[in-house]
């Protein structure tokens, strides 16, 4: 004869509290997932504004204002690069601490 789960475990979690635990556990995937497109997104922005830059010093060098451009553009790239790993990081730490 087997025993069934809630015979085998003496005090057997209300439906209640398991229910809300795997509801806060699917909420905590939820946000490490748009976290992390979020993450992507900054991510695409800055390789465009790279890849703009680049093509501008690359084709138009000969104009010292679009020279100028391209350098900005790459270094706009940088820093929104930048902005999302330190937002990443920060968002995943602060649903790290909340979950625990």
């Amino acid at each position: 004869m087997s025993m069934s789960e809630s015979e085998s475990d003496p005090n057997p979690e209300p439906v209640g509290d398991s229910l809300a635990r795997k509801r806060n556990d699917l909420a905590v995937i939820r946000t490490d997932l748009a976290n992390e497109r979020t993450l992507l997104a900054y991510l695409r922005t800055s390789l465009m504004m790279v890849g703009t830059g680049g093509t501008l010093i690359k084709f138009f060098g000969e104009s010292r204002e679009l020279l100028f451009a391209g350098y900005v553009a790459i270094g706009i790239g940088a820093v929104v690069l930048l902005a999302g790993c330190i937002r990443f990081l920060q968002t995943m730490r602060r649903v790290r601490l909340d979950h625990q």
